[in-house]
């Protein structure tokens, strides 16, 4: 039996081993989307991830008979703490050969590196914020991952369980068939809420980004419609300016749809996008040289038969009242213009139902189950 090294991670080399160590551990496997690394490398850079202003993060490596078979990132996010009045350390990034003794050692080792700033608790797979992919997987092994979500092999869960780690909560994804024709019920529905509540459908369009601040006043919404959900922290200026800036030029704004009030406010919005799982596999990861090419072409030319449903969020006093019914009215014709058949959202959790219950009418399968694990330190 081999000798377990842990490495903290300081060097240039190791951060682009920390990087790449996922996507070689399942470069076999036919159902993962590889981390695109250049973002992994962002997100542990201090100078380019805003969540640093409130958290803070390790990295670190294992190695067995000097080869590389594990990695995990250990996190702290005060903010998040301090919100629901917790001491957790986040455990994420965790990848590993089938070795108990390396699982063992990476969560251990995430253990002490809490323990040690005062933390009595760990959970995850999380990242800084929700924002990150979160989540294990734990039923759905047989399916594609997606860019919104992690993925890993079924072994994973059984370790979890022998080092005595336990659910604190699970999310499910959604998969429904996009319908030939705009149902009924969607219709009525929707044409019924607009006129009880004076609301009204809205493309978003560049220059709404640009100039009249929806960026701005899409992450506002969705601070003030995530905030009960568990583990969320309101994010900071410094994150809403990146987040505007990073995606908003990838999302196909077609495929976005807001909601407004009879003045004109923000009250709900959907992003949504093409599935990227298949270009970011041929791209294995890696933007440059020739990756741009295969993401470019999912973005702007090549549709995939899945949508990705990234987030929908709607304000506070709204939810409840049917208003989710618009977004499917605008996005159904859309979808069916572009050629989707299915359509799959983001991880929910399992215990919102108000945003699970939205989908009944579309007879909806539940394919992944996702689950964030929890020990007392």
């Amino acid at each position: 039996m081999g000798n377990i090294d842990i490495i903290k991670v300081t060097t240039k080399k190791d951060r682009k081993t920390f990087a790449h160590f996922g996507n070689e551990l399942y470069k076999d496997s036919e159902y993962a989307v590889p981390d695109l690394e250049f973002d992994v490398l962002d997100t542990f850079d201090p100078k380019k991830n805003a969540a640093y202003d409130f958290c803070e993060a390790e990295l670190f490596l294992a190695r067995k008979d000097g080869k590389v078979v594990g990695r995990v990132a250990a996190i702290i996010n005060h903010r998040a703490n301090e919100t629901w009045n917790v001491r957790n350390v986040r455990f994420g990034y965790l990848d590993f050969i089938d070795d108990m003794e390396v699982s063992a050692a990476l969560l251990k080792t995430v253990e002490d590196w809490g323990r040690e700033r005062g933390m009595t608790s760990i959970q995850g797979p999380m990242g800084f914020t929700d924002f990150d992919k979160e989540g294990m997987l734990v039923e759905g092994f047989d399916k594609l991952g997606s860019l919104t979500a992690l993925y890993n092999y079924p072994y994973y869960v059984s370790h979890m369980d022998a080092h005595g780690y336990g659910k604190e909560v699970d999310w499910v994804q959604i998969r429904v068939a996009v319908p030939e024709g705009m149902p009924d019920k969607f219709k009525r529905g929707a044409e019924m809420i607009m006129r009880r509540y004076g609301l009204k459908i809205r493309k978003l369009t560049a220059g709404m980004v640009l100039r009249q601040g929806y960026g701005q006043k899409i992450f506002d919404l969705l601070n003030a419609a995530y905030a009960p959900l568990f583990g969320f922290s309101q994010l900071s200026q410094r994150q809403i300016d990146s987040y505007v800036k990073t995606y908003f030029g990838l999302v196909d704004l077609k495929f976005v749809t807001l909601v407004l009030d009879k003045d004109d406010n923000l009250i709900g919005v959907a992003v949504t996008m093409n599935l990227l799982a298949r270009a970011i596999r041929k791209a294995k990861g890696r933007i440059f040289p020739f990756g741009w090419f295969h993401l470019l072409k999912a973005l702007k030319f090549k549709m995939e038969d899945t949508v990705e449903m990234i987030l929908i969020a709607i304000k506070p006093e709204y939810q409840g009242k049917g208003v989710n019914s618009l977004f499917f009215y605008d996005l159904i014709p859309i979808y069916q213009k572009a050629g989707f058949k299915y359509a799959e959202t983001a991880p929910q959790l399992e215990e919102n139902l108000k945003e699970l219950n939205q989908w009944r009418i579309l007879n909806p399968e539940f394919p992944k189950r996702r689950r964030c694990y929890c020990r007392k330190l």
